[in-house]
């Protein structure tokens, strides 16, 4: 995701918050699953920022394959302190963050079509 359109329409849907990083997930967003990562000047100087975008992207790289919702827009929002969280840790909270976006998404899409029928 590249767009500043994508990362606001993200903000309407599912909110995970982790130690590490907030994920929002707008589900039927895309023909396919995609990934945003931002991280604001709070979390420290351009080098911190850095190495908390490349420590996000790499484990979403690793973790979206399995578990990504289908169709859906993954934007992670790094909090500060990201530098100091064991990559394993960070895996583990993308992981969980993950389930739970899944189960919420999938709660919120059951009520949506409830509410039509």
């Amino acid at each position: 995701m590249r767009k500043r359109r994508d990362f606001l329409a993200a903000n309407s849907g599912v909110r995970v918050v982790t130690p590490s990083f907030i994920l929002l997930v707008k589900p039927e967003a895309s023909p396919e699953a995609r990934a945003g990562f931002t991280v604001s000047r709070k979390v420290g100087n351009a080098v911190a920022r850095n190495r908390a975008r490349r420590r996000l992207r790499e484990a979403a790289r690793l973790v979206l394959p399995e578990i990504a919702v289908p169709h859906a827009d993954h934007v992670f929002i790094a909090r500060a302190g990201d530098a100091e969280i064991p990559f394993a840790a960070l895996l583990a909270d993308m992981r969980h963050a993950m389930d739970a976006a899944g189960r919420k998404a999938s709660g919120k899409a059951g009520r949506k079509m409830a509410s039509r029928g």
